[in-house]
């Protein structure tokens, strides 16, 4: 009696086995339109907060940073330019100008530049209507040439488009320095006996301009520049007598602190022509 209750055992054990993967499918099986617990419909509640965050969609923002266009650093700069003076109503001091800058930095340069006046120097006329109607004379003065020793310094660039096609890089830059002048008073107070030689004068000078990038290598720009520098009037009196009135010495007034604010455009070209990147690997 002992066999038959063994296989029949052995039986029962066989039909459980293969019924349990049925069981199971069944237990967690779930009618598409049941709710778990929690109030989540289907698999909303499966996964925890980290799955169901990716069903949000993602707002990301990519910003493309460029390149800055031209590059100044370890370039010279050359910048001939013309500029005419805005602050003296009875002369205007036209000059011819060339600067050299070399680029320390990508934002601080070392150059020196340098203007020439003579022969375009001219009274306004206003000057002479005031002398010829009135018998009232300014004392004025004209300008040989000027060189300083500058430093320039770029606080601001970047871009800006033309006619929704054309962009344009720009940048803004200051600059300071100190050189010299060569300058002498116009004969206007007694110009039968009075002629005046140039002479030395120390200058200073400081200002700012924007440039304008048309590629890597050339552009345009305009600046406002002071000069400043002590200069020496012819005197409004005339001697007494003769031998006095052609004495050199008595020629000469006061000391004056000039400012000399110009106005300048040009072109830049920087060398050499070509830029190349180093990028970070």
């Amino acid at each position: 009696m002992t066999e038959p209750v063994a296989a029949s055992g052995i039986a029962s054990l066989a039909w459980l086995l293969l019924a349990l993967p049925a069981f199971g499918a069944a237990s967690i099986a779930l009618p598409t339109d049941a709710t778990p617990a929690g109030g989540e419909s289907g698999l909303e509640g499966i996964g925890g907060a980290d799955v169901r965050a990716q069903r949000h969609p993602l707002n990301e923002q990519i910003w493309a940073v460029q390149q800055i266009y031209a590059l100044r650093n370890r370039r010279f700069e050359l910048q001939p330019s013309v500029g005419v003076s805005l602050n003296d109503p009875y002369v205007s001091h036209t000059g011819f100008g060339l600067a050299a800058n070399y680029w320390v930095t990508n934002v601080l340069a070392v150059g020196a530049n340098f203007v020439w006046f003579q022969g375009l120097n001219s009274r306004s006329d206003l000057d002479v209507r005031v002398a010829r109607s009135a018998q009232l004379v300014v004392p004025v003065n004209e300008y040989q040439l000027a060189g300083a020793l500058n430093f320039s310094y770029v606080p601001v660039y970047g871009k800006f488009l033309m006619f929704n096609r054309f962009i344009f890089h720009w940048d803004i830059y200051l600059l300071a320095g100190v050189g010299v002048m060569r300058t002498r008073p116009i004969a206007v107070v007694d110009p039968e006996v009075r002629t005046f030689d140039h002479d030395w004068r120390i200058m200073f000078n400081a200002g700012a301009g924007v440039r304008v990038f048309v590629n890597r290598w050339f552009g345009v720009f305009g600046e406002l520049r002071n000069y400043i520098y002590p200069e020496r009037l012819e005197r409004t009196e005339i001697a007494p007598t003769e031998t006095e009135r052609r004495d050199p010495s008595t020629w000469y007034g006061s000391n004056s602190i000039t400012d000399n604010v110009m106005a300048q455009v040009g072109i830049t070209v920087f060398l050499p022509f070509s830029v190349d990147y180093r990028l970070l690997k």
